[in-house]
């Protein structure tokens, strides 16, 4: 990750899910884990997002919401589904409004599973798609815009 150009920002989003995961996405923000020194900034803009960082499912009433949030990152753009039910539904996969993991709605470059994650799988998950994003942004740079 040395030859990171630029300091990529993030986005968290809480699907339908029981805040397990959320609270420890909140947790890497803390000084204990600092996910934040691997140059990552966190904000509420998906125009300013290049990370998207979901917890939960999606469901009935969330869909458009999910693919909104995506449609409104510029590229390149990655996205980490953390926690098992992001991944595929978990433990809600069965219930009638849930769709399933975040894949059924949007692409989904990094899948960090658990339940809850823990702090030092997603902080994994965010270096993943910090080295993920350079590549994406080199690619579109060489005009090389499907690899992407």
């Amino acid at each position: 990750m040395a030859n990171v150009k630029k300091s990529p920002w993030m986005m968290h989003y809480d699907g339908s899910s029981c805040n397990g995961c959320d609270i420890e996405v909140l947790a890497c923000l803390t000084p204990l884990y600092d996910v934040e020194r691997f140059g990552v900034i966190n904000t509420g803009n998906p125009k300013h997002a290049d990370i998207l960082l979901i917890t939960g499912s999606v469901n009935t009433q969330n869909e458009p919401v999910v693919k909104q949030i995506y449609e409104q990152m510029c590229n390149p753009k990655v996205v980490v589904a953390i926690g098992i039910c992001a991944c595929n539904g978990g433990v809600f996969k069965d219930c009638y409004n849930i769709k399933g993991g975040i894949d059924t709605t949007i692409p989904v470059d990094i899948y960090v599973p658990g339940c809850a994650a823990r702090p030092e799988a997603i902080i994994d998950g965010v270096a993943k798609a910090v080295e993920l994003l350079q590549k994406k942004s080199d690619a579109l740079k060489e005009g090389k815009a499907d690899e992407a």
